[in-house]
């Protein structure tokens, strides 16, 4: 979104803002006298030496020396840009974020989202109630127990279940012509040239796209039976942009409070899955090639990054493109390699057949850039 943040709203935020709060609600803190202790969360100790003073509304770590206001505190555990932690901070107060106005004195403010996120949100519950209530569940829950995973991996990534059908979100959802226009708009309807519309995602096990606020913003869907598209992805929206979004990297930093690697693999279910064997820092890309977008966030979350391919031609081509899309992003401390599974193995079939351990040792003496 362009247009600055005024300077006075940020100081009345951080006025208002309690960052006990906020610390909190991510890293349980105990109360020692006139402050709030725990063990810190940018590095590993068993004798909390991080503190949070309330009357300051500041954090200090006297191990790592981490220390900010509760603006700093969310970028720096949440890897969040500048205004992004505001927006999170204004959202939990009910505030609107005012953007000045650009040099033509025109109003840079965006159009309000928040009614998109909020039906995107009830497409999300609508499909994992799906899962488990529809008749039809018990094909969709077989087929995830056959992939191996766990109703609490399942749960962790909110994997729901599209049923078969025409309308049945749009029916659930669709009370009025004004939702119909937004279902449309987020990608979850379709509208044919009579201006009939109906779901987009039918009889498909459903993975949420989620942004790194935690926010559902589009879906994948993977065919149960014969089919094509195999896996069918939301369009283009006001919301995804499948060239910046990356799958799993909000639950890979739910997981885990340091990220020292990020493994990108190409499908949901390789994420999924290499989360039920412990690997909880692989993210998708989400049916394109690694775009500089994609890189520059990695890097803003982890100095090092692994591409994990397959072993065949498109495997090898499909290194060569995030090889050439990395060159103007590399940095100094930056690290970027490149696994190559045996041909016709998947990260899904390989850590089953080599277990987590020799997984994570093969990645660790991956090809470097």
């Amino acid at each position: 979104m362009s247009g600055r943040i005024p300077q006075h709203f940020i100081d009345e935020l951080l006025n208002r803002v309690d960052i006990v709060d906020v610390i909190d609600a991510r890293v349980p803190l105990k109360k020692a006298g006139r402050q709030y202790t725990a063990c810190c969360p940018f590095h590993d100790e068993k004798t909390p030496s991080f503190t949070v003073s309330p009357n300051k509304q500041f954090y200090h770590c006297f191990g790592c020396g981490a220390h900010g206001t509760a603006v700093g505190f969310l970028m720096e555990y949440e890897h969040l840009a500048f205004p992004e932690a505001i927006e999170s901070l204004a959202q939990n107060l009910g505030l609107e974020v005012p953007r000045e106005e650009d040099a033509r004195g025109s109003s840079a403010r965006r159009p309000d989202t928040t009614p998109l996120y909020e039906l995107l949100a009830r497409s999300d519950g609508f499909y994992r109630q799906q899962l488990r209530n529809h008749p039809q569940a018990g094909r969709a829950i077989d087929y995830l127990k056959k992939r191996g995973l766990s109703g609490e991996i399942a749960a962790e990534f909110g994997i729901g279940y599209a049923p078969p059908g025409w309308d049945n979100l749009q029916n659930a959802l669709a009370d009025n012509d004004g939702v119909r226009e937004q279902l449309i708009s987020v990608g979850m309807l379709i509208r044919k040239d009579d201006e009939r519309t109906y779901d987009r995602f039918r009889d498909r096990i459903m993975f949420p796209i989620r942004d790194r606020r935690g926010r559902t913003i589009a879906f994948g869907g993977r065919i149960l039976d014969s089919g094509e598209p195999k896996y069918l992805n939301s369009p283009e929206t006001p919301l995804f942009h499948k060239g910046r979004e990356l799958y799993g990297l909000f639950e890979a930093r739910k997981a885990l409070r340091q990220i020292p690697r990020l493994l990108v693999v190409e499908g949901y279910m390789d994420v999924v899955s290499l989360a039920q064997f412990g690997v909880h820092y692989a993210v998708a890309t989400l049916g394109t090639a690694t775009t500089r977008e994609h890189l520059s966030q990695l890097f803003r979350v982890t100095p090092e990054v692994v591409f994990c391919f397959d072993g065949d031609r498109a495997g090898r081509e499909a290194a060569w493109r995030a090889l050439e899309n990395a060159l103007s992003v590399m940095r100094e401390g930056y690290e970027l390699r490149f696994m190559f599974l045996p041909e016709g193995e998947d990260p899904d079939s390989h850590i089953r057949a080599v277990g987590r351990e020799t997984f994570e040792n093969e990645m660790g003496t991956a090809l470097p850039f």
